[in-house]
C-alpha cells in the first residue's frame, strides 16, 4: 500500500551502504549501523521543511486562541455566526487550523515506511524492495559489537543462534541502546513541553488538565522505549536513538531561529511609534516657533506662498 514511499526509503538505505560497505566492507555491521543513521538523517533532512511549518503553525495558532475563545463565548448560541466570524479571523490573520496538523500527516507515512523497510529484512525473505537475496542475507548476517542488528533481545535462544548470537551479546548491546533511547526521548519531549509552556504562559495560561498531559506524556514515550526495547530488532533502536538526537538538536536550532526571528519583529514594531515620538519631541524643543512654519512642514499640506506675492513693497 506504501510502495511508494517503501522504495525510495529502501533506496536511500541502499545508497548510504554502498557508501559505508565501500569504506569499510559490505557485511560488515558497523556499515549497516552507519546506513541506517544516515537514512533517518536523510529522511529528517527531507523532512526539516514540513516540521518547521508546522511550528510556525502552531505558533501562529497560540497567538491567535484567546481571540478564538473568545469568538466561541460571543457566539456559543450561533454557530453560522461562529463559522463566519473563525473564517474572518483566519483572513485577517493568515493562518490555517490545518497547518499544523498537515505537516505531521506527511512524516508519518514515511517514518512507517522506514520501520518497514528496517523490519523487512527476514530469514527467509529473497528481497526488501530495492534489496535482492545478497542484500537481505548481507544484512541478516551484521553483528555490531557481537548482536545481531536483526535480531531482538527476547526472541527465543534457537533464533538467536541462527543469526549467529547469544542473549548475553543482545543483552549488552540492546540494554544500553533502549536506555539512551529511552533518556534522549525524554529530553526530546521535555524541550519540546517547556517551549509549549513558555508559550502558552505568555498567551492565555497554562490549563491543569493539559499540565497533566504533559507530565504523562514526559514519562510515558520514555517507558515505552524500555517497555517495547525487547521486542524490537537492534536496527530499529537504532532508528530510535538516532531519530531522537536528530530531533533534539532540530528542535534547538528551528527554535532558536523562530525566537531570533519574532524579536526582530518585536524591535520593528516597537521602533515604529518611536519616529512618531521623536517629531513630537522637536516640536516640543521649540515652542516659539511660528505655527505657519509648522503647517508648511506638515506632510499633506502644501505650503502657502501667495501672501509673500501680494506683498511687493515688503520686497523692495
Amino acid at each position: 500500500m506504501l510502495d511508494f514511499i517503501n522504495y525510495p526509503v529502501s533506496a536511500i538505505l541502499l545508497f548510504w551502504h554502498a557508501v559505508f560497505g565501500a569504506l569499510l566492507e559490505p557485511d560488515s555491521g558497523y556499515a549497516w549501523a552507519l546506513s541506517v543513521v544516515f537514512l533517518v538523517f536523510t529522511l529528517r533532512a527531507l523532512l526539516f521543511k514540513p516540521f518547521v511549518h508546522q511550528v510556525r503553525s502552531m505558533r501562529k495558532m497560540q497567538e491567535v486562541a484567546p481571540h478564538i475563545q473568545r469568538l466561541q463565548r460571543e457566539y456559543s448560541d450561533d454557530p453560522q455566526r461562529l463559522t463566519a466570524e473563525m473564517r474572518k479571523l483566519q483572513s485577517e490573520q493568515g493562518f490555517n487550523p490545518l497547518g499544523g496538523c498537515l505537516p505531521v500527516l506527511v512524516q508519518v507515512p514515511v517514518f512507517i515506511g522506514l520501520f518497514r523497510v528496517l523490519n523487512g529484512f527476514q530469514p527467509g525473505e529473497t528481497s526488501n524492495y530495492f534489496f535482492g537475496e545478497e542484500g537481505v542475507r548481507s544484512f541478516l548476517d551484521a553483528h555490531l559489537f557481537g548482536a545481531s542488528l536483526s535480531g531482538t533481545i527476547s526472541a527465543p535462544a534457537e533464533e538467536l543462534a541462527s543469526f549467529g548470537t547469544d542473549r548475553s551479546s543482545m543483552l549488552l548491546v540492546g540494554v544500553p541502546l533502549m536506555l539512551v533511547a529511552a533518556v534522549a526521548t525524554h529530553f526530546t519531549t521535555r524541550h519540546s513541553i517547556a517551549r509549549q509552556r513558555g508559550e502558552r504562559n505568555a498567551s492565555v495560561g497554562s490549563p491543569n488538565q493539559q499540565a497533566m498531559m504533559n507530565r504523562i506524556m514526559l514519562w510515558l514515550l520514555p517507558m515505552f522505549a524500555v517497555i517495547a526495547g525487547p521486542f524490537l530488532p537492534l536496527a530499529i533502536l537504532l532508528y530510535w536513538l538516532a531519530n531522537n538526537f536528530w530531533t533534539l538538536g532540530q528542535q534547538r536550532i528551528v527554535f532558536r531561529r523562530i525566537d531570533l526571528e519574532e524579536a526582530q519583529r518585536q524591535q520593528t514594531r516597537e521602533a515604529a511609534p518611536a519616529v512618531v515620538d521623536s517629531s513630537t519631541a522637536e516640536r516640543e524643543d521649540f515652542p516659539g516657533r511660528p505655527k505657519d512654519d509648522e503647517q508648511a512642514e506638515s506632510p499633506g499640506i502644501p505650503e502657502d506662498r501667495s501672501s509673500e506675492a501680494d506683498r511687493p513693497d515688503e520686497h523692495r
